[in-house]
């Protein structure tokens, strides 16, 4: 019998992501990958994975799962949301915090819930899914039906093979001191490549306003309502290449943040990019939420990211055991 976590409850959007699908922009293909790539790296520390294994990326409210292998060790990270587990029904569910792992055996169903202080969360299991990549990575981009599992998001009845049909008992491990899920500083952008179809006043507008996350945003793009940009001749350029983070800003005035499902090539005007230390934060955000934008220099971006880099390997090393109840 294969190791699987069968599908219960499938949730809102639920779909396997790693950290993206490399290489392959220039044929038109989406980079894809999870929205929070930070907390997907750290829960797969937590199991003792590769950063770039796949997880499950639970959009809203996330997936309920039966335990079909001898024992599983998953972690669930990225918001503040606990892992709901169920060993005989729901009279018997123990709730399990987030940002540390724990050991499930068969027959136990877990549950994630309703995400909370974010719009996604993940569940690492160790091993990762034994699943074959699709162009050398297991992210899913349902606009295209591939990557994943079988191209989509989880439904009820789906069969998530494991690589693994049981793990060592050696115990588990925490995160004494996990990541703020900060939603309230401002991203902070690079202006460009196109900041001068725009007005000066546009530009002036686009860095001390509010705006706000609308709910027509998606994995692709998180569309955001608030005071109008105005270009200085027209809104239609000559499509060009788009990097993950572009705000691109259409006849509406509008900005639109491209994020992970986000399309190779646009022809609208990008007035700034979103600095790739504050793309995870950036895809935290739900609907309703708030937001500003800060502008540095890309010199400035790229000491971020590694001091980020840095950030990420000294929590690792911080991990904990988990306190056995004898």
């Amino acid at each position: 019998m294969i190791a699987h976590l069968k599908v219960r409850d499938a949730g809102m959007h639920t779909t396997l992501q790693d950290l993206g699908r490399f290489g392959f922009q220039s044929m038109g293909v989406p980079v894809s990958g999870a929205l929070d790539s930070i907390s997907l790296m750290l829960a797969n520390r937590l199991v003792g994975n590769h950063d770039n294994t796949a997880a499950l990326e639970n959009l809203y409210h996330g997936a309920t799962l039966e335990v079909c292998a001898d024992s599983v060790r998953v972690a669930l990270t990225g918001s503040a949301t606990p892992l709901q587990v169920l060993s005989n029904g729901e009279s018997d569910m123990t709730e399990i915090p987030p940002w540390r792992s724990v050991l499930l055996r068969r027959g136990q169903v877990l549950r994630v819930g309703a995400v909370r202080g974010s719009v996604c969360c993940y569940l690492a299991v160790a091993g990762g899914f034994d699943i074959p990549p699709c162009l050398d990575s297991l992210s899913t981009y349902v606009r295209g039906a591939f990557g994943g599992f079988a191209g989509r998001a989880l439904r009820v009845g789906d069969a998530l093979p494991l690589v693994l049909f049981n793990v060592r008992d050696n115990g588990d491990q925490y995160f004494p001191n996990p990541p703020e899920l900060d939603t309230q500083q401002p991203l902070r952008v690079v202006l460009g490549p196109q900041q001068h179809h725009f007005t000066d006043e546009a530009l002036e507008i686009f860095l001390s306003s509010s705006y706000t996350v609308s709910p027509h945003s998606d994995r692709m793009g998180m569309r955001l309502d608030g005071p109008r940009l105005r270009h200085r001749s027209g809104y239609n350029i000559v499509s060009d290449a788009i990097a993950t983070g572009a705000i691109q800003v259409p006849g509406s005035g509008q900005p639109i943040v491209l994020l992970a499902d986000h399309q190779t090539t646009g022809g609208y005007p990008k007035i700034a990019n979103v600095i790739s230390a504050d793309l995870p934060r950036a895809g935290r955000l739900r609907p309703g939420d708030s937001l500003r934008f800060q502008a540095i220099e890309l010199a400035q971006a790229e000491v971020i990211r590694r001091e980020q880099v840095t950030q990420l390997d000294a929590m690792a090393a911080e991990l904990r055991p988990v306190a056995v109840n004898r």
